[in-house]
């Protein structure tokens, strides 16, 4: 599709609108099942009884591997979005997920090394780089005053796949029991295809995408591309490390009140459910209020909730400590919002500048949407990179001689108090110098 203006009103009421409504919700549901195969090990870690001979250590590093290399992926599948088109990559990244989903279903069963589990769930990355390329693709398709709702709905839909493939491997577990883990993944392989049908048939390449190939060289250069990715790496790298760690966390740290699979399981999913729902609100407060607003005060009540959490452990008390993580799973998703409208407005405010210096509107909102893709994509490789060093802390913090995530938890406070300070620093500090206007 050569002829694109989403800025122009005439042309967006008349055909874009439609045109990306079709192309929002076929980037959803193969992002979503992105997810969830990326969540996978998440899952089947609970179904790996004492047959598998791996202990707890051991069940945090299969589900590190696959958060590490979907970050990893997340930087290729922005750059191949501009290479192959956004329809025609979804289609390709979709029919990949088959690779990690029939592995899994092949390999699982007592008995199998624990070398092979690693190489099989480091596979299941792959789903996690879909999100890149999704986001960096509906992006294109929305103007600058609906950005914040459709990055939000794009990514809120993809976050709910963590959650769906919790509920799935809850409800194998109640009917199969845990010795079938190989059911979880092969429920997949029909939904995949359909996923990669469905764009096929529905979705667009962007002919004006498709020519920006060395936005991230680009972008890799700008100060506010490594500042943003700090700031993601608080919100999405809490929310994919939660929900990935979580059902271990409850295992260890309060085993006698989940000592069985179904009984972490049935709790697991409620809150990457929840932060994955508020997800768009994130972004419809951030168009309403300012996204480094909201993205401030979010941190504050992400430090709010690791409080809880670290009280909670140090008394024990299972009601608070459920409390205290779903309130970090919600305010996750909230900031996961606010902060992508934040990468869109930065070069919006960027190309207002340099408009009013001389240069040419079109030109310049051309250069605004090429950065604010890429940035999209590095922002969301870093950020995963959290849900790796989160799995790391708990798994070095349970290790530790109180053998509690106590130490976890206090970096985790750590980390919102640096992001609260960068934000007002950087995008809210009366007088700052490379203060931007409308972030």
């Amino acid at each position: 599709m050569a002829d694109w203006r989403p800025e122009d009103p005439d042309f967006w009421k008349r055909t874009g609108a439609r045109v990306a409504r079709r192309n929002l919700l076929f980037s959803v549901l193969s992002e979503h099942i992105g997810f969830s195969v990326w969540s996978l090990w998440s899952v089947l870690v609970l179904f790996l009884g004492p047959e598998y001979g791996i202990d707890p250590a051991g069940k945090f590093l299969l589900t590190a591997l696959p958060t590490a290399l979907g970050a990893v992926l997340r930087l290729p599948y922005t750059v191949a979005v501009a290479r192959f088109g956004g329809r025609n990559w979804t289609v390709f990244s979709a029919l990949l997920l088959l690779v990690p989903t029939v592995l899994a279903g092949v390999v699982l069963e007592p008995g199998v090394s624990y070398g092979t589990l690693l190489a099989v769930a480091c596979v299941a990355g792959v789903g996690g780089g879909n999100f890149a390329s999704s986001m960096a693709n509906i992006n294109a398709f929305y103007p600058q005053r609906l950005k914040g709702r459709a990055l939000g709905i794009n990514a809120g839909g993809g976050n709910l796949g963590v959650p769906a493939v919790q509920l799935l491997g809850l409800l194998v577990l109640a009917t199969a029991g845990s010795g079938h883990p190989r059911l979880l993944p092969l429920i997949y392989i029909p939904l995949i295809a359909l996923a990669a049908l469905g764009a096929a048939l529905r979705m667009d390449n962007l002919t004006g995408l498709r020519n920006d190939r060395h936005a991230l060289r680009e972008i890799c250069r700008e100060p506010h591309t490594w500042v943003m990715s700090v700031l993601y790496v608080g919100t999405f790298g809490s929310f994919i490390g939660f929900g990935f760690a979580f059902g271990q966390v409850l295992q260890v740290q309060f085993h006698e009140d989940f000592a069985t699979p179904v009984a972490a399981a049935g709790l697991t999913f409620l809150g990457p459910l929840l932060g994955s729902l508020v997800r768009p609100c994130g972004g419809l407060l951030a168009d309403r209020w300012g996204g480094a607003r909201v993205t401030l005060w979010n941190y504050g009540a992400m430090a709010a909730g690791a409080v809880t959490v670290l009280l909670a452990s140090r008394q024990g008390s299972l009601p608070l400590f459920v409390t205290g993580f779903v309130a970090l799973f919600v305010f996750s998703g909230i900031g996961n919002g606010s902060t992508y409208k934040m990468i869109p407005a930065i070069f919006r405010a960027q190309a207002r500048t340099a408009v009013a210096a001389g240069a040419d509107p079109e030109r310049a909102e051309r250069a605004s949407h090429r950065r604010a893709s890429a940035l999209i994509g590095v922002a969301g490789a870093v950020g995963a990179f959290g849900g790796v060093l989160v799995n790391l802390a708990f798994r070095q913090s349970f290790l530790g001689s109180s053998h509690n995530g106590d130490a976890a938890y206090l970096a985790f406070l750590a980390t919102y108090a640096l992001c609260a300070a960068l934000t007002w620093a950087v995008y809210l500090r009366p007088g700052g110098r490379n203060r931007l206007e409308g972030v």
